[in-house]
């Protein structure tokens, strides 16, 4: 897995995995190579927002469609 220093800290910890997997995912789909130390300072800032974009919207989706499915 990553060797993650970010000082934030995840409102359910069972998720990393399935975070961790999505960030794959969205990278090979987006066609950015993760660094594979889990270092990112060479990655460049155009492709790690990219990459945290996309996640964000793919997260905001999962949430929209599971609202929308508690709600019919």
């Amino acid at each position: 897995m990553s060797s993650n220093r970010s000082s934030n800290q995840l409102v359910v910890p069972q998720a990393t995995a399935a975070l961790d997997q999505m960030k794959y995912e969205v990278a090979q789909e987006l066609g950015i190579a993760i660094p594979q130390d889990g270092y990112y300072g060479n990655m460049a800032t155009r492709d790690a927002g990219s990459l945290g974009g996309y996640i964000t919207r793919k997260l905001v989706q999962i949430g929209e469609q599971s609202l929308a499915g508690q709600f019919k």
